[in-house]
């Protein structure tokens, strides 16, 4: 099985990477995050992503857009669920594009994050594409993959990545109506 997975960030990616490759799966790392906010933070991600890649010899695509990510500002406990989809449906149609026979995304890893959701969408998405969702529970890694990024020096990011979870981490951001940080 060939599996296009998702990569949220370094971090999260380590342990994924390490069970999938454990178990024989082959796969290839796939950043498309335009979620993160500001800019800066988007390429500390970015660079700490192409270092784990470059280090462990693993694949890694990158695809960029990041006007894609536009949640409803007036509705920022629905960004989740609008960032899960706008990003697994990239890799899934990427998947099927280069003919991959599965997506899946390493916010698997995180207890944050709503895993419900995430194989919810993923299902919807495997259906609507005809491309397999590869669903793993990896929160059992999650602390182990933390700290192999901080012995490795990764950038270790403090917010899930939006303007909204910045915002509730640090209360510091404004948002304007569009979604956007106010200049």
């Amino acid at each position: 099985m060939k599996v296009l997975f998702h990569a949220c960030c370094a971090p999260c990616s380590i342990h994924c990477s390490d069970a999938l490759a454990a178990n024989g799966i082959h796969f290839d790392l796939f950043w498309y995050n335009p979620n993160i906010y500001p800019g800066e933070e988007y390429y500390f991600r970015l660079d700490a992503f192409w270092t784990f890649t470059e280090n462990r010899k693993i694949t890694a695509l990158i695809e960029e857009d990041h006007a894609a990510f536009n949640p409803d500002p007036k509705n920022p406990k629905g960004r989740c669920a609008f960032c899960y989809r706008l990003r697994l449906e990239k890799t899934a149609l990427f998947a099927v594009k280069k003919g991959y026979d599965a997506f899946s995304t390493s916010l698997l890893i995180s207890p944050y994050q709503n895993h419900e959701l995430l194989r919810q969408i993923g299902a919807e998405l495997a259906d609507l594409y005809g491309v397999g969702f590869f669903y793993r529970d990896f929160r059992p890694g999650f602390r182990s993959g933390q700290k192999q990024a901080r012995e490795a020096g990764y950038y270790m990011q403090k917010y899930c990545g939006c303007i909204f979870s910045k915002e509730e981490r640090y209360g510091s951001a404004k948002v304007n109506s569009t979604g956007q940080g106010a200049t």
